[in-house]
């Protein structure tokens, strides 16, 4: 983006003679006449920095800078006056203008103060790209599948993701609750603002409690000063509860209270708290059923609920398996600066005939181990762990009760405990490694 400059000047001498000046420190400048103009050409335009005069046929200028602010907030307005009052000033700035100078005053001062604006718009505006680029990385389009389960999913999100609701996502571990809880928040009035994770199994309860609610200096032994808990610093924005059913009783009935007023107390602390943050939650267990056995609180289930979303395990979206594998072949090859790798039939063919119980989390840590161990521009069935293979070779039993197949089913779980450790495996099952290598010879594993 070139740099630019807009002047706005009722006085049409001015305003050429001012865009020339500034056209020869190499400035691309745009002229208007009236309020209404100047804000035709700043909705065209990319526009950096906006000089106004404050006396317009149309509109005054101080209040024309809210009307710019509305259609570029981070392009910067210097207003320029030929009697300028205090009470105009004042207001000016609290409009959002850059300065306020009176003319004549400003023939030393208009270029320097360009460039002051010029730097503070760019860097807004790089900040804003930057900020856009974060929320397109985790927003819904980044969420793989094609499957009508996962489509289910995402259409919920989606339409309770603008809202200020709490949200409960559940599934099985490793079906991306933390992607959509991002996406939830990224496509939210809260996007620019923080986005904040704890996961609760992580913590004993007391550490738990002053990591969420933090503490006040003394509060125990080892708390020298005070600390902002996650809440606060998620204020303004999104506070994402991994786990939830993990969470103590006790510090169930403290989360209630900040989902029900939003304000808590520090431990140590004998003050209230206040802060505005949304409470997304995720957990693997049925909440419902443990609420009602009393190892869950149940008003805190009810609060938590009020919109809650089934993440679909991988075993019931078989078609987004190889759209998936495919993304991951991609994303890893990429990150070990290997070409690009093509699927093998056998590859697939084992893909699908996984029961996939850690579901996307484990899918992405198979297509990982895989590019490593990759040397072509393909990935065979070979480079596949050893359950993958032990799976295909009870599918094709015949015989489950001949002595060499249990013998052989034996020797192929616990290759698959020691993930392929020959040395380990012999030891567990109390042969000679000699004998396990012949025996996997034998038995083709």
């Amino acid at each position: 983006m070139q740099n630019t400059v807009l002047i706005i000047d009722d006085e049409k001498k001015i305003c050429s003679l001012l865009a020339r000046i500034i056209e020869l420190e190499g400035f691309k400048v745009f002229q208007a006449n009236t309020g209404k103009e100047g804000l035709k050409i700043l909705a065209a335009q990319d526009v950096y920095v906006v000089i106004s005069d404050v006396k317009l046929p149309d509109i005054n200028g101080v209040e024309l800078v809210k009307e710019i602010k509305k259609i570029k907030p981070y392009t910067e307005v210097i207003n320029l006056t030929a009697f300028g009052t205090i009470q105009d000033g004042v207001m000016a700035m609290r409009n959002g203008a850059f300065d306020y100078i009176t003319k004549g005053d400003d023939n030393d001062k208009i270029i320097p103060l360009v460039y002051k604006a010029l730097d503070k718009a760019k860097l807004q505006f790089r900040i804003s790209e930057l900020e856009n680029k974060v929320a397109r990385k985790y927003d819904f389009t980044g969420i793989l599948g094609q499957s009508k389960a996962i489509k289910e999913a995402i259409a919920l999100s989606e339409k309770v993701a603008g809202t200020d609701t709490t949200v409960l996502l559940l599934g099985e571990t490793g079906t991306g609750k933390e992607v959509f809880a991002q996406a939830i928040h990224y496509e939210s009035l809260r996007k620019m603002k923080p986005f904040v994770a704890v996961n609760c199994s992580g913590f004993n309860h007391e550490l738990l409690e002053s990591e969420l609610f933090g503490h006040k200096e003394g509060a125990f032994t080892g708390a020298v000063r005070d600390k902002k808990g996650l809440l606060e610093e998620a204020n303004e924005g999104t506070l994402f509860l991994d786990e939830i059913g993990e969470m103590n009783l006790d510090l169930q009935a403290k989360l209630l209270r900040v989902l029900e007023n939003q304000t808590f107390i520090k431990v140590g602390d004998t003050q209230t708290s206040k802060v505005n943050v949304r409470i997304i939650a995720a957990t693997n267990r049925d909440l419902k059923t443990e609420a009602e056995s009393g190892k869950f609180r149940l008003d805190l289930y009810y609060r938590l609920s009020v919109f809650s979303i089934e993440l679909p395990p991988l075993s019931q979206r078989k078609s987004d398996i190889l759209l998936i594998a495919k993304h991951y072949l991609k994303e890893f090859a990429n990150k070990v600066n290997k070409q690009e790798l093509l699927m093998g039939d056998d590859f697939a063919e084992l893909l699908l005939k996984h029961n996939w119980k850690g579901n996307i989390r484990e899918l992405k840590n198979v297509i990982e181990r895989v590019v490593i161990l990759a040397d072509g521009n393909s990935v065979t069935a070979n480079l596949l762990p050893y359950e993958f293979h032990a799976l295909e070779q009870q599918v094709g039993e015949t015989d489950p009760m001949k002595m060499e197949q249990v013998e052989k089913q034996h020797i192929l779980k616990v290759l698959t405990y020691t993930k392929g450790n020959k040395t380990e495996t012999a030891r567990l099952l109390g042969i000679g490694l000699t004998t396990l290598y012949r025996k996997i010879e034998e038995y083709k594993i």
